[in-house]
């Protein structure tokens, strides 16, 4: 069995071509388009690249054209500004010669401040939550045999839903998803890559919450979404190989947008990140 973390971290991973310009792989997996959290991940990376002795406090991103998972990626880091805190850099991926995706990222070195948070919900822990797998393997005969495989395939990030839906015929229910998300397997010490592992992972559930009140899934076949924009604050120290609470919500739905917030705890409480991202949400017509 292929050693799926391992194949993340090769992704985030980048080539270095020349100063400021970096290819990322693809992803050689069975998809339409790239997963939008393999870009923001990537580009997180090589922006990462260009800065020494700081880390990235924030992200705001586009999604302009989807990503062909058959070629590798382009990341061209623009180094706007290297103040005395802060540092701004601006990414542009590119593929077949057009900007798929663009993302501005600002960094700033450690300094002491004022402090204060909300609090962490009162959630199930996730020892008390079946695991991944063996929630997959109790509802795979739910989903379409063409997707059985692919369903039931191990993932880099282990997901643990604290309210799990039928993933065909959803229930509709408030807006509001909350999971436990932490890579499969210890990360190595001395890993200096835990946002971008966080940042790749933060596409994986945000943008479903939009769907709830709707009954729509993205296994039913009967729904179209795409990401738009994505962002993230990163707050806190964290390891992205220890138990993280995404606490998601969708305030509004309309015009075929869906709009998701989310703020990530690790599990002592501490708020550690928090992310938006709007999505095109569309029934799909028969």
């Amino acid at each position: 069995m292929p050693d799926t973390l391992q194949t993340l971290l090769d992704l985030l991973d980048l080539e270095t071509l020349e100063n400021d310009l970096f290819r990322g792989r693809a992803p050689k997996a069975d998809r339409q388009r790239v997963f939008g959290g393999h870009v923001i991940g990537q580009a997180l990376v090589a922006a990462t690249r260009t800065v020494e002795g700081r880390s990235a406090h924030s992200l705001h991103a586009y999604f302009l054209r989807p990503g062909d998972p058959r070629v590798p990626i382009i990341y061209d880091v623009d180094c706007i500004r290297d103040g005395r805190s802060f540092t701004s850099r601006r990414v542009v991926a590119r593929q077949h010669g057009r900007a798929i995706y663009h993302m501005s990222v600002s960094f700033q070195v450690n300094e002491e401040g004022v402090e204060h948070q909300i609090d962490m919900p009162d959630v199930p822990k996730p020892d008390d939550l079946p695991d991944e797998k063996e929630r997959r393997a109790a509802i795979a005969h739910l989903i379409p045999k063409k997707s059985q495989r692919r369903f039931l395939s191990e993932r880099p990030i282990e997901i643990r839903p604290i309210n799990p839906r039928d993933p065909i015929d959803p229930v509709p229910a408030p807006p509001i998803s909350r999971y436990w998300v932490r890579t499969r397997k210890s990360l190595p010490d001395g890993f200096d890559r835990h946002e971008c592992v966080l940042a790749y992972a933060s596409d994986m559930t945000l943008a479903e919450t939009a769907l709830w009140p709707h009954g729509m899934s993205w296994q039913s076949g009967r729904t179209v979404s795409a990401s738009l924009d994505h962002s993230m604050w990163f707050h806190r120290p964290f390891r992205a190989d220890e138990w993280l609470l995404f606490d998601q919500s969708s305030p509004s739905s309309f015009g075929g947008r869906g709009l998701n917030f989310g703020n990530i705890f690790a599990a002592d409480g501490r708020l550690i990140a928090a992310m938006t991202q709007e999505g095109m949400v569309r029934r799909r017509l028969e």
